[in-house]
């Protein structure tokens, strides 16, 4: 089972699809798995899973960032041009 894709975590607690997760959402369970990651899993299994669903999340925000940047670059150029008429 994959465990970026798969909608049930280790402890059997049922995960979002992370294409459908907000930025805050996104942001928030990887501060979590991230610090799960540092006190250590109990695992090797559990800690590959996730840091799946890690670099998942954290692809997620990316995502979303490029994409709040495209948006703000796309409103500069728009005042950009209005600015020379």
């Amino acid at each position: 089972m994959d465990p970026v894709t798969s909608d049930t975590a280790l402890d059997g607690a049922a995960l979002p699809d992370v294409a459908t997760l907000s930025f805050e959402q996104a942001r928030d369970e990887l501060v979590r798995v991230v610090g799960e990651l540092e006190q250590g899993a109990p695992t090797l299994e559990h800690s590959l899973a996730l840091w799946e669903r890690g670099e998942a999340l954290a692809a997620r925000c990316d995502e979303w960032l490029r994409g709040a940047k495209r948006r703000l670059e796309a409103a500069q150029a728009a005042g950009d041009a209005g600015d020379d008429a």
